[in-house]
């Protein structure tokens, strides 16, 4: 039955790409239509999962889709940076939870780069002249003085203040200060002691005398 599937497989996305030469050109729409429906209907099959995970295993295949590499790489570019390609990510992150996804998924990608720029002298002059920028220093100026940054702020040291690991880690640094006290005292307690110790004997000698 797999066996079936693999041939029948290539020969459905050879109707499939056909029939979609022929829908573009407004030409055969119901068999464009039956086509697709044909390819997904057994694309979602196990037989044709199957079918389609041992075709892209087969070497022959690994090989022609690492030759097309460039090729798939020139469309998707040109793909996203076409005028609709633009206005589709525009419309994406307008959404929230899309954003959001975005920047979890390219999170640890964002640091790395941004550790490596940090890394280049070229850039990092180059921050430090927009950092000097008079215009730039007077609107970060005007955001660290307005009044939603210092509502941040503040909620910003609640949340910290209120954190457990936070309040652990200030009673470790409180308790081995009082120990570090603790221990100092009792140093300064031993040497006192022995200075006085030292003036009665030398008092004493000096009595005797």
């Amino acid at each position: 039955m797999i066996k079936k599937f693999r041939l029948l497989l290539p020969l459905a996305l050879v109707f499939f790409i056909s029939g979609c030469g022929q829908g573009e050109a407004g030409v055969g729409q119901m068999d464009y239509e039956q086509t697709k429906k044909m390819v997904v209907d057994i694309l979602k099959t196990d037989e044709g999962k199957k079918a389609l995970e041992e075709l892209m295993t087969d070497e022959k295949m690994q090989q022609k889709l690492v030759m097309d590499q460039k090729v798939v790489a020139d469309t998707i570019e040109k793909t996203l940076t076409s005028d609709k390609g633009t206005e589709f990510w525009k419309k994406s992150f307008d959404d929230p939870k899309f954003a959001e996804s975005m920047a979890k998924s390219m999170q640890k990608e964002n640091e790395q780069l941004l550790k490596d720029l940090m890394k280049d002298p070229e850039y990092r002059g180059m921050m430090i002249e927009i950092l000097k920028d008079p215009e730039l220093e007077k609107e970060i100026t005007d955001v660290l003085k307005s009044k939603e940054y210092r509502e941040h702020l503040q909620k910003v040291m609640t949340e910290t203040f209120e954190s457990p690991l936070f309040k652990a880690k200030i009673q470790d640094i409180l308790l081995k200060a009082a120990e570090e006290t603790k221990s100092g005292g009792q140093q300064g307690g031993k040497e006192s002691g022995g200075q006085q110790g030292g003036q009665g004997a030398e008092q004493g000698g000096g009595g005797e005398a």
